[in-house]
C-alpha cells in the first residue's frame, strides 16, 4: 500500500549540506534518491551505489567502510532513534534491503545522517571520500535494472495513436480491461546522456502489396515515460496482489522509449514492437523512491461513465484513492544549430503522471498475475504519458499531429495532417533531425511539502550507422 507521510516529508527540516535548503533544487533532504555512480579502477569499471542530496553525492560503500562502526561510540552525541538503533549502526546494504527487507530504511538512514544538527558525518576526518560533489561524479545507469517491460497506460495517447490508424475504432476491446505491455530489450537501456544512433531498419512500402525498403528510420521519435524500478520479487508461480504491489516497488525514474515510427508502422502487426523499441531507452540516473513520493499521492484516474470497473485481481480501494501520482513531467528540445547559436532547450510539452489510466500497482500486479517472478531491479516502462490537452501529449507523434480524438463532431483529422514544431532558429520539426538534443524533467509539488525533482534524462540524436 502507498507509504504515509512522516517526519522525514516535514517541510522544515533542513540538511548541514547547505545546497539541499536551496528552494530550487530537485534534491533536498526530503527526497534523496538513489544512483550509481561510476568509479574508474584498476583492472576496470565498476559502480558505486549512493544517495543525492543537493550538489553532492553520498557514497554508499565508503559509508560502509569507513563511517558506520563509529557510530555507536558516539550516539550520545548523534541520538539514534531508540526503534531504530540496530539498523541505523549498521551500513546501508542495499542489495539486502531491495532482495529480502524494506528499503525504506535507506532514505530515513540518510535522512538521520544528514539533517542539520547531526555532526556525525559533518564533523568526520574522512567525510570528503564519504560526501562528494557532483562535479567529481559520473551519474550511471542504474546497473542493478535486470529485464525491461514497456506498458501503454495512458488512455490519451492511446486514444491519440488509435485515431491516426482507427478513426473509428481508436482503442482495442483490451485496453480497459488489462494493462498492455511489451517486453523491451533490456541490453539497449543506457545511461541519460548516451547519443542515441539513428536506427536503420526495413521501412513500410509506398503503396500496399509494394516491396519495403531498408534504410535510415525517418520518423524518429521519443516518448516521454516513467521507469519503475522493482525492489522485491516474487517467486515463480506466487502473482503479486494489488493490495501488496506497493511494497515490491524501490521507486521510479524518468525514461524515453525511443521509437522509430516508420519501421514500427510496418512491423507492429501482428505481434507489437521490435526493431522499432529494441535500438535505445535511455533513463535518468536517479532514482525518487516510493517513500519520497508519499506526499504527492492522488486518487487513481477517474474513468468516465461507462467504462468498466477493473477486475477483482487489478482492483483495491486504496490503490483506487492513492495510487495516483501527481509527477509533472515535461519535454525540452535543442537543436544543433539552437546550442551553436547559445540558444537555450525549448519547452514542446508538459503533462502529470496523474493522467494515466493505469496505476503502477495496477501494471505490476497484472505483470505477475500468472505467476511470472519479478525480480529485484526489473524495469517497468509506464508508456508515453499524455493528457487531454495537445500540450500534455508526450511524443512528437501525437504533438504534431492535427488531430482531436475526443470531438465528436467533427472527426478527427487523418493522421497525415501535421503542424509541424517551430524552432527560434527557424527550423521546423515534425519528428527529431540529426544533432536534436531531448531533455526530460520531471518534478513533484504540492502545497506544504518541499518541491523535489527527478534531475534529468538526456540523448542526442546522432546519424545513422553506415554498414
Amino acid at each position: 500500500m502507498p507509504y504515509e507521510i512522516d517526519e522525514t516529508h516535514d517541510p522544515k527540516l533542513e540538511s548541514w549540506v547547505e545546497s539541499a535548503n536551496d528552494p530550487e533544487t530537485d534534491f533536498p533532504i526530503q527526497n534523496l534518491p538513489l544512483f550509481e555512480r561510476r568509479v574508474d579502477a584498476v583492472g576496470g569499471t565498476f559502480s558505486s551505489p549512493c544517495i543525492r542530496i543537493g550538489n553532492f553525492a553520498l557514497d554508499i560503500m565508503s559509508y560502509n567502510s569507513i563511517l558506520c562502526d563509529d557510530t555507536r561510540e558516539d550516539e550520545n552525541e548523534h541520538p539514534i532513534p531508540p526503534e531504530d538503533e540496530e539498523e541505523f549502526v549498521s551500513g546501508f546494504n542495499v542489495h539486502d534491503m531491495l532482495a529480502n527487507g524494506d528499503p525504506r530504511q535507506i532514505r530515513k538512514k540518510a535522512s538521520w545522517l544528514l539533517r542539520r544538527g547531526n555532526k556525525l558525518l559533518q564533523e568526520h576526518e574522512f567525510r570528503d571520500e564519504i560526501l562528494i560533489p557532483m562535479e567529481k561524479i559520473i551519474a550511471d545507469r542504474p546497473r542493478i535494472i535486470g529485464d525491461y517491460t514497456d506498458f501503454y497506460a495512458s488512455v490519451h495517447h492511446a486514444t491519440n495513436v488509435g485515431t491516426m490508424f482507427r478513426p473509428d475504432n481508436p482503442l482495442l476491446p483490451n485496453y480497459k480491461w488489462i494493462p498492455v505491455g511489451y517486453h523491451g530489450r533490456a541490453s539497449s537501456v543506457v545511461a541519460s546522456g548516451t547519443p542515441i544512433v539513428r536506427p536503420s531498419g526495413q521501412l513500410s512500402p509506398a503503396e500496399e502489396g509494394g516491396t519495403p525498403s531498408f534504410g535510415p528510420c525517418k520518423l524518429l521519435d521519443y516518448e516521454l515515460e516513467l521507469g519503475m524500478v522493482v525492489g522485491r520479487g516474487n517467486e515463480l508461480g506466487k502473482p503479486i496482489s494489488v493490495a501488496e504491489a506497493e511494497e515490491h516497488m524501490l521507486g521510479v525514474c524518468l525514461l524515453n522509449d525511443w521509437s522509430a515510427r516508420d519501421m514500427q508502422k510496418w512491423e507492429y502487426v501482428p505481434l507489437g514492437p521490435f526493431l522499432a523499441k529494441n535500438f535505445a531507452t535511455s533513463v535518468s540516473p536517479y532514482i525518487v523512491t516510493m517513500e519520497a513520493l508519499a506526499p504527492f499521492r492522488c486518487p487513481a484516474y477517474r474513468r468516465p461513465e461507462g467504462d468498466p470497473s477493473p477486475l477483482p485481481h487489478l482492483f483495491d480501494e486504496r490503490d483506487q484513492k492513492l495510487g495516483g501520482i501527481d509527477i509533472t513531467l515535461e519535454v525540452h528540445l535543442s537543436s544543433q544549430q539552437m546550442r551553436e547559436q547559445g540558444m537555450k532547450p525549448i519547452r514542446l510539452s508538459k503533462g502529470s503522471f496523474k493522467d494515466m489510466y493505469w496505476t503502477l500497482s495496477q501494471m505490476l500486479t497484472h505483470h505477475a498475475s500468472g505467476g511470472c517472478n519479478m525480480q529485484p531491479g526489473d524495469l517497468l516502462g509506464s508508456g508515453t504519458v499524455s493528457g487531454p490537452l495537445r500540450e500534455n501529449r508526450g511524443s512528437l507523434l501525437e504533438l504534431t499531429w492535427d488531430g482531436d480524438p475526443f470531438s465528436n463532431p467533427p472527426k478527427p483529422l487523418p493522421g497525415t495532417q501535421r503542424t509541424p514544431i517551430k524552432l527560434p532558429t527557424g527550423e521546423e520539426r515534425k519528428f527529431l533531425a540529426d544533432g536534436d538534443e531531448v531533455i526530460l524533467k520531471g518534478y513533484c509539488e504540492r502545497e506544504g511539502f518541499r518541491r523535489i525533482g527527478f534531475g534529468e534524462c538526456r540523448g542526442i540524436i546522432e546519424p545513422a550507422a553506415v554498414s
